[in-house]
């Protein structure tokens, strides 16, 4: 096992970065790319992810190249599965890395850094867990701690672990907007607006659609326009549309939008109402105000990360977070189906009156 200080980057000039995980990790993992960049420009640097999250990081401008794992694979046969693994291995094995980092705990990611054979292989410690030999693949190990630690500072234990320590004002979460991007949804909303997207993929992370009702009829009272986005998942659209039934006085842009131009919607709006998900790490990237609501999740590791007009609403109870899928694996969150309107309302009131756009529709 190499020393932090055993890293010589004279040596290296290609470096992979593999984060196969979803779209708010993969985001929180930016400053990683931009930090490396910054701190040696020399570096051609490429990232290994799910297809799915290339949104994420498409913009980045530290990022040379993707290598993208599509996840659909695993629907197909072993033999399918097996095929599609070895040409994306002989792919990054091809690229002879000198460096490759692996962001999570993952076998997938330490068997890419075996097959590579870099000079320098950085991974979190399996600490007996995964793969037989997956420990012996690191040369640099990121050791885990029993604090919890938002998932950016995590992220960037990978760099301290070999000798690179971010100062603050390199821990930027880095999400471009192209300006055809900003055009493009000019035609779909006009005028100022509040931004809500409470619901994830995760439906144990929605607020009940009668709470987020109530809190959308206090806005229009404000005078305030209200737009209300959600992913293309039947689940997600079907929760918007039983929300629009109580308040249908919305613009309902649920899954009508791409990733990118959820991006713009919310570099364009006045605030944000986001529950945990990836809009919320966005919106902490273009340093927008944000209203986050938490349940079970845990928001001092997903949080609004350096957004310092963000708030945090949760309901105070014992069992949060608890870091299950609802109660008991159940599916519905208690401390969510429990978390009033009001509780809400108050916080979003300061906000409407700090903004200096808040005008009548």
């Amino acid at each position: 096992m190499m020393t932090s200080n055993s890293i010589d980057f004279s040596k290296v000039e290609k470096v992979l970065v593999a984060n196969l995980r979803h779209h708010g990790d993969v985001l929180l993992s930016s400053p990683v790319f931009s930090i490396l960049k910054k701190r040696f420009p020399h570096l051609n640097i490429d990232a290994y992810i799910y297809a799915e999250t290339f949104t994420m990081l498409k913009n980045h401008p530290a990022i040379s190249r993707f290598y993208l794992y599509d996840k659909e694979i695993k629907k197909k046969s072993l033999f399918k599965r097996w095929l599609y693994e070895l040409k994306i291995l002989l792919k990054l094995r091809k690229n002879s890395y000198d460096m490759v980092i692996n962001l999570t705990e993952g076998d997938r990611g330490a068997i890419v850094a075996r097959i590579s054979n870099p000079l320098y292989a950085i991974g979190v410690d399996p600490e007996g867990t995964g793969m037989i030999g997956k420990k012996s693949i690191y040369t640099h190990l990121i050791k885990k701690t029993q604090d919890i630690k938002h998932t950016v500072e995590r992220h960037l234990d990978a760099l301290r672990c070999i000798g690179i320590h971010p100062d603050e004002k390199e821990k930027k979460i880095t999400f471009n907007v192209p300006q055809q991007d900003m055009q493009r949804v000019d035609h779909l909303v006009q005028g100022n607006f509040v931004l809500i997207h409470s619901v994830s993929r995760w439906m144990f992370k929605a607020l009940p659609s009668h709470t987020i009702a109530e809190v959308v009829k206090y806005l229009i009272n404000q005078k305030i326009q209200v737009v209300l986005t959600a992913s293309s998942m039947p689940s997600e659209v079907s929760y918007v549309k039983e929300v629009i039934k109580i308040c249908p006085d919305v613009v309902d842009l649920s899954g009508k939008t791409t990733l990118i131009e959820l991006g713009a919607l919310i570099k364009k709006c006045m605030f944000i109402v986001s529950v945990d998900s990836v809009p919320m790490h966005i919106a902490s990237a273009l340093k927008k105000p944000t209203l986050g609501i938490f349940g079970p999740s845990c928001d001092v590791k997903w949080g609004p990360y350096k957004n310092p007009r963000s708030k945090v609403i949760s309901l105070n109870i014992p069992c949060r977070p608890c870091f299950q899928k609802g109660c008991g694996g159940s599916g519905l969150s208690k401390c969510l189906e429990k978390l009033q309107a009001e509780k809400i309302i108050k916080p979003l009131s300061e906000m409407v009156k700090e903004s200096e756009l808040a005008k009548p529709f």
